[in-house]
């Protein structure tokens, strides 16, 4: 068995990003503040995620409780493909909504930042294709670990999210319209 330490895996993936990141300003030899402002909340997004998807709720003493990695243990997989027959499968009410509210939640960043970082993120389809690809892509990689269970009402749920997040960002970029139309025009909304 492979025990994988939190706090270790999530100063690699920072210090993956800042060489990534580095590297990306000296190739083009440019910097933009608001860019690498709104690519750290990304960052911070993703890292998020990564707590929240892989290592364990549970903690120890305070710490996070590393991600285990049984090899004698991968098969059979643990996966569920039939939508919402496991939604229900918590014995506390409390439990279920916070599953479903939790699931749907984290990624609505995700549907917020994406289409304000890439251009072509520009409907609501794309951003809920990229978030369903996202979350896909995490139960994928969830498949091999002991404490994980692959679930296709997480990727219901997580598309969810990123779909509420991009009407988020849709109604603030209206309003937004509405206000510089408004001071163009002198006129009161």
């Amino acid at each position: 068995m492979i025990y994988i330490p939190f706090i270790p895996t999530e100063i690699v993936f920072a210090v993956a990003w800042v060489l990534i990141r580095a590297v990306s300003a000296v190739k083009k030899r440019e910097f933009h503040i608001k860019r690498e402002l709104m690519l750290l909340l990304m960052y911070v997004n993703l890292a998020v995620l990564l707590r929240i998807t892989f290592f364990p709720m549970e903690t120890a003493n305070g710490r996070v409780l590393p991600l285990e990695l049984d090899t004698a243990h991968i098969f059979p997989l643990r996966i569920n493909i039939i939508p919402f027959m496991n939604i229900l499968d918590y014995i506390d009410p409390t439990d279920i909504l916070l599953n479903i509210a939790g699931n749907v939640m984290m990624f609505i960043p995700s549907g917020i930042i994406l289409p304000i970082l890439y251009k072509r993120l520009n409907s609501f389809w794309k951003v809920t294709a990229a978030g369903a690809m996202m979350s896909l892509g995490i139960e994928i990689l969830q498949l091999p670990f002991a404490v994980r269970a692959s679930d296709v009402d997480d990727l219901i749920l997580n598309t969810a999210g990123a779909m509420a997040g991009y009407g988020i960002y849709a109604l603030f970029r209206h309003m937004r319209g509405h206000k510089n139309k408004d001071n163009r025009t002198g006129g009161i909304a």
